[in-house]
């Protein structure tokens, strides 16, 4: 908790009974490698915040090919926010790739967090900012750069990830092939 109570510190002033309200409604949560948080198609109403280890969230195509669309390491945050704000079943499916740590939230409980504590809307705003050009940028990224910048950006936005996080998953992060993926590490090497 502390690693969040710090992260929180560093964005806004925290006062003891918005700290006190923080401890309240989270819950400090071991997860084993391939336990499943999230299912594709249930009802969401909770949050995590990783302290350690690494998550991902995925769906799963009509073909039954997985697309990997993020993975959460120290300091991130994980949900399906889509089906969060929208109240709808889940469309990402939110598994643990290695023994993790994550803060539980119920979603509904942090959400009123802001009405008790508006210094909180900062906190979130710069959040959820973020979060948008995040995922603007990764969609950009896929759009416009090939495999082999795809794969270096990745290796610099996620330090030492390959070492515990399987090549398929990688690879669908990517957009690639696990042999292409084998090919531009291989091409990587040479240099």
């Amino acid at each position: 908790m502390q690693d969040l109570i710090k992260k929180i510190r560093q964005s806004i002033p925290l006062s003891p009974e918005a700290e006190k309200y923080i401890y309240s409604i989270a819950k400090e949560r071991k997860v084993s490698k391939g336990e499943v948080l999230i299912r594709e198609g249930q009802k969401v109403t909770r949050t995590f915040f990783v302290t350690k280890g690494n998550l991902r969230s995925f769906c799963i195509d009509k073909e039954g090919k997985e697309h990997t669309l993020q993975f959460a390491i120290k300091d991130w945050w994980i949900s399906d926010f889509m089906a969060i704000y929208n109240l709808e079943p889940a469309s990402l499916t939110i598994e643990s790739i290695k023994d993790s740590v994550v803060i539980e939230f119920n979603a509904q409980k942090l959400n009123e967090i802001y009405t008790q504590f508006p210094e909180f809307e900062k906190f979130q705003r710069k959040n959820l900012e973020r979060h948008v050009v995040s995922l603007h940028k990764r969609i950009l990224n896929q759009l416009q750069l090939t495999a082999s910048e795809r794969y270096n950006l990745f290796l610099k936005q996620y330090p030492d990830i390959e070492q515990h996080t399987p090549n398929y998953h990688i690879a669908s992060y990517l957009g690639i092939t696990q042999q292409s993926l084998s090919r531009l590490r291989s091409e990587i090497a040479k240099k």
